[in-house]
């Protein structure tokens, strides 16, 4: 991927920070026998190639200053500023319980581990995260140098936790590359296996490939569409979990080669759409629309599965080039587009400037705060919401209502209000009747039908599946239970 930012030229500010990291990590050597410097420089070329701002790339250099050498928080503020300090002290937070989180480990013992960490500096930063990132991607670039049994804790750290916040910041080549370094670790048997499939498919679909493409592009420059056409290649991580999801079928697995084409703006990719299926035949049900809706974490495309002439079964992804960045880059993209107003705000939780997708960083900080002060947070539920796959849903007005995967009728119903909640009757889906134990999908019209003479009963504790709906309805059967308090009768005001 090209950087998004020139970096040849990096300032003096930065170049000073490369200066003061050598010499605080001198005589410091890592497990690759490598000088210790080697590792913050890689984390500020990877914050180069997402198109950081300077104070983060600086904070990238210094990361680890404060947590391994002699260097104070205090001696970074004086000389790179505040910003570069605060970032430096939520990096820090995420690899020891420091300031103020040894009142929160006696209350909440679950904090100790990476994730909890992650919130409470979330709640300081959100570029907190992205340098956290960098820094866990070099280390799984460099994790054989470790003893194997540190090897897969770290690999299995990484899929579980790293890999899908990397999914839901939409940065899909960080997450593509966490995910696959890390499964050859954690199950190395199984990773050789696919990689050898993925790579004999790739060679025997090659000149089929190579035909498809010359088709294409005569018929977009035909169509005097300016474009760019390039294979992607499913990883084998992801293979491996839509093999489990087919019983192991490699046959009903249809994007293990894609093409993707990159055009100017929106109308262009439809016009493509068009173009390649006037070449190929579409198949039925595998046309998506992420651009009018898109993928909770943002992510905007066209896709179509398609049969060749030679019945070769292609995916094709249609996107302008601002998709494709934001689809690779995710919330770094966002930075760099709008670097100005979120580096303003995002400090101290001021997040107003994030893109709508991206909004459920506020539960996080919420969650952060809550910590800092002492109080009971649920992990459980919040690692939940958090990596949850989720849905999106609409009113019959067009408004979008997001729920997480396996979603009732009522779960959504209580989303729009407590009161539609109390008193539903009835579902439409699509326009047609249905009922409520029906899971919605993705994309579906939900009509919620009710009636003032409709109460909430015990049954329906079983139609719901989120805690807000839960919590909504238990507070109305909790009070429809509650006997009624005897009216007080006024006393007449004395004169």
């Amino acid at each position: 991927m090209k950087p998004a930012t020139d970096t040849k030229k990096s300032s003096e500010r930065i170049n000073h920070a490369i200066d003061v990291a050598k010499q605080a990590h001198e005589g410091q050597f890592r497990k690759t026998g490598e000088p210790y410097i080697i590792h913050p420089l890689a984390v500020k070329k990877i914050l180069e190639e997402w198109g950081m701002d300077e104070d983060t790339l600086i904070a990238g250099v210094l990361h680890d200053t404060v947590e391994d050498t002699s260097l104070t928080l205090d001696d970074i503020r004086k000389e790179f500023g505040e910003s570069v300090a605060f970032l430096v002290d939520g990096v820090t937070k995420l690899s020891n319980a420091r300031t103020g989180m040894r009142d929160i480990d006696t209350y909440l013992p679950a904090t100790k581990d990476n994730f909890l960490r992650l919130m409470i500096a979330l709640g300081d930063d959100i570029r907190v995260l992205i340098i956290k990132l960098a820094d866990r991607l070099h280390n799984i670039r460099t994790l054989s140098a470790l003893p194997p049994d540190k090897q897969k804790k770290i690999a299995k750290e990484t899929l579980e936790i790293f890999a899908p916040l990397a999914d839901r910041l939409n940065m899909g080549q960080l997450r593509v590359e966490l995910a696959d370094l890390s499964f050859k670790y954690v199950d190395p048997k199984r990773f050789n296996e696919l990689k050898t499939l993925i790579a004999k498919h790739n060679k025997s679909a090659e000149k089929s490939l190579q035909k498809i493409e010359s088709e294409i592009t005569t018929a977009l420059k035909k169509e005097k569409i300016k474009f760019e056409l390039s294979g992607r290649v499913k990883s084998v991580y992801s293979l491996h979990k839509k093999l489990a999801k087919h019983n192991q079928n490699i046959n009903e697995i249809y994007d293990l080669t894609a093409l993707r084409v990159i055009v100017e703006d929106i109308t262009d990719c439809y016009l493509t759409l068009g173009v390649i299926h006037s070449l190929y035949k579409p198949m039925g049900g595998r046309i998506k629309d992420y651009i009018a809706m898109p993928k909770q974490n943002g992510y905007q495309s066209l896709h179509t599965t398609v049969i060749t002439k030679d019945k070769h079964v292609v995916e094709f992804q249609i996107r302008t080039r601002e998709m494709h960045e934001y689809a690779e880059r995710g919330l770094a993209a966002s930075f760099y587009y709008n670097e100005q107003k979120l580096t303003e705000n995002y400090k101290k939780g001021k997040i107003e400037h994030l893109p709508t997708n991206l909004l459920w960083i506020t539960e996080l900080q919420m969650t952060a705060a809550k910590l800092r002060e002492g109080k009971k947070v649920d992990l459980k539920k919040l690692k939940l919401n958090l990596f949850a796959d989720k849905i999106f849903v609409y009113t019959p007005k067009g408004d979008i209502i997001d729920l997480p995967a396996g979603a009732l009728p009522l779960d959504f119903a209580y989303r729009l209000h407590s009161e539609i909640g109390d008193h539903v009757v009835g579902v439409k889906i699509n326009g047609k009747m249905s009922n409520l134990n029906k899971k919605l999908e993705q994309g579906d019209i939900v009509e919620i039908l009710t009636s003032k003479n409709q109460k909430p009963n015990t049954s329906w504790l079983d139609r719901i599946i989120t805690a807000h709906a839960r919590q909504k309805l238990l507070h109305r059967l909790n009070r429809s239970a509650s006997p009624a308090e005897p009216k007080k009768s006024r006393k007449p005001r004395k004169k």
